[in-house]
């Protein structure tokens, strides 16, 4: 496609966007196909996607339309590049919500961490991305895959496992950051974080895995966890119950599942709560900001409770590739960001064990 050619398909989206206002779902399928575009139409687009002025009526439509991943005149994905764009954007919306919250609050926003979502990506763009971009947070769906990928990166990454963890699976997830005797190996539990847990049973294996191997008595390494919260009420998803209607009752699984896991598990590290919630439903994203009110209100008034189960302390883990700066602005200091870093995903050749 020629540089008009290309001048054309921006210009007709732009005009597109103010006019018939599209649906998240009308935009999102738009997105894949400018994502499979030449590398000169995209980074025209782009361009002229940095021109605009930000109007409200479709700033969320602009924003998940503009995550697109650069790639470089050979065609290759520019991982730094990708990076850069998603650090910028994450910058412009932590503005945004200090701006939103100094007439109401003076407590200063909290930073947010980016995670690099790199399931089912060869080694080599992870090494790219810690070296070239300097990321320090990968997220993995897969446990055997992440377990490979582990002691081919310096010390000093932090994995967050975001997928579905079996309690037959517990120890497999754990092995490389567990004590080993047999190795010389020290615990180094403080490098894993996992944010699946969605029930008192998981937590109760990850607790006994734990101990088994000695590696629980270093308070400095605990494993970090974020309870995951099922907030759409969709069957297909994973988490813990959570109203779509209001009823109070229903968010109090979440509350009783975190108060369980403080009382019981001292070798876990309650960091806060997680969801993936319905792709263009914000209401899902403010779900979460209740769930953690009332977890944090519920651990206050607990004999077990602690200053680092209140907000900003508890974090929020919400927001993807597509509405990480509308979860931010929500409250969010964990987003979870992958192909708009690392393009497309090929699951063919995945071990997903």
């Amino acid at each position: 496609m020629g540089i008009r050619a290309s001048t054309t398909t921006a210009l007709v989206y732009l005009a597109w966007t103010r006019i018939a206002a599209p649906s998240a779902a009308a935009a999102f399928q738009l997105q894949q196909q400018l994502a499979s575009r030449s590398a000169n139409t995209h980074l025209l687009f782009r361009r002229q996607l940095q021109q605009q002025q930000r109007r409200p009526a479709f700033t969320t439509t602009v924003r998940r339309m503009a995550s697109t991943t650069s790639t470089t005149e050979e065609g290759a994905i520019d991982i730094a590049a990708n990076v850069e764009w998603v650090r910028e954007n994450i910058k412009k919306a932590i503005a945004e919500k200090e701006e939103e919250d100094s007439s109401s609050t003076t407590t200063p926003t909290p930073q947010v961490r980016l995670v690099a979502v790199s399931k089912t990506k060869p080694i080599e763009l992870l090494k790219q991305a810690y070296e070239q971009a300097n990321v320090r947070a990968f997220g993995e769906n897969y446990i055997q895959e992440m377990v490979d990928k582990v002691p081919q990166l310096p010390s000093d990454v932090t994995w967050h496992f975001i997928g579905n963890v079996q309690s037959n699976k517990v120890k497999l997830l754990l092995s490389p950051f567990l004590a080993s005797a047999s190795s010389g190996t020290e615990s180094c539990l403080d490098r894993l974080v996992l944010e699946t847990v969605s029930s008192l049973k998981l937590a109760r294996k990850l607790q006994n895995a734990i101990e088994t191997s000695g590696s629980g008595s270093n308070d400095n390494k605990k494993l970090r966890i974020f309870v995951q919260v099922n907030t759409s009420g969709e069957d297909s998803k994973s988490g813990v119950s959570s109203s779509v209607d209001g009823d109070i009752n229903a968010r109090d699984e979440v509350v009783e599942l975190c108060k369980a896991i403080v009382q019981e598990c001292p070798a876990l590290q309650l960091q806060g709560l997680m969801t993936i919630g319905a792709p263009g439903d914000e209401s899902c994203l403010d779900r979460l900001v209740i769930c953690r009110n009332q977890v944090a209100a519920a651990l206050s008034s607990s004999s077990s409770s602690d200053e680092q189960y209140q907000p900003p302390l508890l974090e929020l883990s919400m927001g993807m590739s597509g509405d990480y700066e509308v979860a931010i602005r929500k409250g969010s200091t964990n987003v979870r960001v992958g192909s708009t870093i690392f393009g497309a995903r090929d699951y063919s050749s995945v071990n997903k064990k």
